[in-house]
């Protein structure tokens, strides 16, 4: 996309500072809305029962066949996030494209928002062997969320001058862990006490998913009400979507220290988005732990994630933010070679997984994206960084994939999850390889004395 500036319309006669104030708070709502969905419905409840839908739909020789393609069911569900992935890939350059040529991204914020919120409420009607139906509507409101996300990131640097981007986007990104833990909790309670509600477990779930898109088109209201469309800044170029991407690449190209650590980054982050979405299909069927124990699992990955971020952040200024996210990468290894050796049915050792999950979780991710900010050359923060989230998505499908496959060929979970620790090798192994002093000097900014 194209650098979008901060507006304020004096016109009007509204104080500039309250107006983005307001505009800033209604902003922090859609982190509120949506990262229910990630929580509740990719992490906690789609994968394991979506994976029981399609077991249930399964041959004798427990494969199903979606277009005449023979697929084990348990690796539905990470083709389905993997194909999912490949659908937001092609939308947002052309999604993004448009909305910097019109400088109207709230009707297509309004577009993607409630599409992805209308296909996870119906997923209130996934029963029985319904497993194309729950493949199909996650496809789309996986798509949908990430377009939307996209959208939604590209008003921070429109509603917050450079000094207040930190604080704001720290806000939003607390409104959603504060919205994922308030709603698993809730969903803790109607999970585990479905017979006194009168549910069954299979209806139980399906509320809960459900109610994500019934939360997520709610509040919603809130920032599609609070933030303003601004008039499109004239650029020298207005690219259709894959042109303008080859154009920020080609750009890229001429900082070959700041494209390898993209490419790093986008290594091992398809890791640790992979062992976020396929976690809880591994501890419900190879570890057969019971939803109530995930939902916990994912409360606690929430807390330590906060957590885990400050304290990394406080040793990145002490050792330096390579040299942490380096360290990270380790701790993410260790945590999966551990994984591989957890017995089935201890919940205890579960919890035990999840927090050191948590711990490095928020941290590896906030390190990563404050040190590609000292990479980008100025003048181009908006459009490295809408290159960095798409590109972000566009590797977050070999992950998912991996995991598939590994599971396909071997039939085994244990094999499939340690198959991960291969992106946190390799990214550890590009990114040590970075010289980043040099790097953030070649992008023409000032470096660090601690980096």
């Amino acid at each position: 996309m194209g650098t979008d500036t901060l507006r304020t319309d004096a016109a009007d006669g509204a104080d500039p500072a309250a107006e983005r104030r307001r505009e800033q708070r209604g902003w922090y709502f859609y982190d509120w809305a949506c990262s229910v969905y990630s929580t509740s419905v990719l992490t906690v409840f789609l994968g394991p029962y979506l994976t029981s839908v399609a077991e249930s739909a399964a041959d004798a020789d427990g494969y199903v066949h979606p277009l005449g393609i023979p697929v084990r069911a348990g690796s539905f569900f990470a083709y389905s996030v993997s194909l999912s992935v490949i659908v937001a890939v092609l939308v947002m350059p052309l999604v993004g494209a448009a909305a910097d040529r019109s400088g109207r991204k709230k009707p297509l914020l309004a577009a993607a928002a409630y599409t992805g919120a209308a296909a996870t409420t119906a997923m209130f009607f996934l029963d029985g062997d319904r497993y194309l139906l729950g493949g199909l509507l996650l496809v789309v409101a996986n798509a949908a969320q990430s377009v939307a996300m996209m959208l939604y990131n590209s008003y921070l640097p429109q509603i917050a001058p450079p000094e207040e981007r930190d604080a704001v986007s720290s806000r939003g990104w607390a409104f959603g862990y504060a919205a994922g833990s308030l709603v698993l909790i809730v969903n803790l309670v109607l999970y585990t006490g479905h017979d006194s509600f009168g549910l069954s477990e299979s209806a139980a779930v399906r509320i809960c998913l459900a109610s994500a898109g019934l939360w997520w088109g709610a509040f919603a209201l809130i920032p599609l009400r609070r933030l303003r469309d601004r008039r499109a800044v004239a650029r020298e170029a207005a690219l259709p979507g894959f042109r303008q991407l080859a154009a920020t690449v080609r750009d890229m190209r001429r900082r070959p220290l700041t494209l390898a650590f993209l490419l790093a980054y986008l290594v091992y982050n398809d890791g640790i988005q992979t062992v976020i979405s396929q976690a809880s299909v591994y501890g419900s069927e190879e570890l057969d732990l019971g939803q109530s124990t995930l939902i916990v699992a994912v409360l606690l990955v929430q807390v330590l994630a906060v957590a885990g971020a400050l304290a990394l952040g406080r040793l990145a200024r002490r050792y330096g933010a390579k040299r942490t996210i380096l360290g990270s990468l380790v701790a993410w290894t260790v945590t999966l070679a551990a994984g591989y050796f957890l017995p089935a049915g201890a919940p205890a050792w579960f919890f035990v997984l999840a927090a050191g999950i948590g711990l490095v979780l928020g941290g590896s991710q906030a390190l990563s994206r404050s040190l590609f900010s000292h990479l980008v050359p100025p003048g181009k923060e908006a459009e490295y960084f809408s290159a960095y989230e798409l590109s972000d998505r566009g590797m977050s499908w070999l992950g998912p994939l991996l995991f598939g496959l590994t599971y396909q060929l071997t039939g085994s979970y244990r094999d499939a999850i340690i198959s991960l620790v291969a992106f946190f090798v390799i990214g550890f192994v590009l990114l040590a390889r970075v010289p980043v002093r040099r790097a953030i000097g070649d992008a023409g900014n000032p470096v660090p004395e601690r980096i």
